[in-house]
């Protein structure tokens, strides 16, 4: 007679951590009042705080979160507050013909 072989059960999975819906708003300063909704239709998010009514809309791919969208609008944010925009490129001022003048001897 042969011996019955012991099961191994499965190794129990890891579940991944469930990413916020919900943030602290970067103008009224109030927890878990933005709320990001996704339209993968229209590939737009919208982060919005139900407080004091400001809003962030954005343009989104298929791997973006509601996380990806709230970090934007705080970049551009910002941004808006140190009057410089990370996407920007400096764009080199043209010389005036003027000052070229003065150095043709």
């Amino acid at each position: 007679m042969a011996r019955k072989k012991n099961a191994k059960k499965p190794a129990a999975q890891k579940r991944m951590p469930k990413l916020d819906k919900s943030f602290t708003c970067p103008f009224c300063h109030h927890p878990e009042s933005v709320e990001c909704t996704i339209d993968k239709k229209l590939k737009i998010g919208k982060a919005s705080c139900y407080v004091c009514s400001e809003s962030y809309c954005v343009k989104i791919n298929f791997l973006t979160e509601a996380i990806d969208i709230y970090n934007e609008w705080l970049d551009a944010c910002e941004a808006a507050n140190s009057n410089s925009s990370p996407r920007r490129e400096q764009i080199p001022q043209p010389v005036s013909p003027r000052y070229n003048d003065l150095f043709d001897d």
